[in-house]
């Protein structure tokens, strides 16, 4: 039997500034990611999805945490990222989630420090050329919903997080 072509990838694990980026739990293949992960130098990331499923993009720091370290040069508390997702699935997709978790299949709370600008009620930093609109669902998880729109196959879906 052949191997799936997430099978087939060896995964790659790309380093950003102070974070790496992985697609190591597979479904899905990075093909390039770059940037620090500032609001000035975001990192962006290059993706092929082969199905609608649910997949883990891992993102890691590798240099110590300096709360609001504006430089880049160290994980700062605050990551922004440009995400350019192409429908490889055959399906449009009709929304599209980003969910957060610091451990695999542990539901976000509000103890772990993960949130999409949770504090902020009117945020302005999150957005999709794709979507119209997007939801943020803070409990029991940190999940974003975006909405009112679609990717058809082949197309790519563009989402920032600023």
């Amino acid at each position: 039997m052949a191997p799936s072509p997430s099978q087939a990838v060896e995964h790659k694990i790309w380093s950003c500034g102070p974070y790496s980026v992985s697609d190591e739990l597979g479904d899905f293949r990075i093909t390039d990611a770059s940037g620090k992960g500032t609001r000035d130098d975001p990192i962006v990331i290059e993706e092929e999805l082969d199905s609608p499923a649910p997949v883990t993009l891992t993102v890691r720091t590798t240099r110590p945490l300096v709360p609001f370290d504006p430089s880049g040069d160290y994980a700062s508390g605050q990551l922004y990222l440009r995400i350019s997702a192409l429908n490889n699935s055959g399906e449009p997709w009709v929304e599209f989630e980003f969910e957060l978790q610091s451990a695999l299949g542990r539901l976000s709370d509000d103890a772990d420090g993960l949130s999409f600008d949770q504090r902020n009620v009117s945020p302005e930093n999150i957005h999709s050329a794709d979507y119209g609109e997007f939801q943020r669902e803070m409990r029991p998880y940190d999940r974003l919903v975006f909405k009112k729109g679609h990717a058809d196959p082949k197309h790519v879906a563009e989402f920032e997080f600023r």
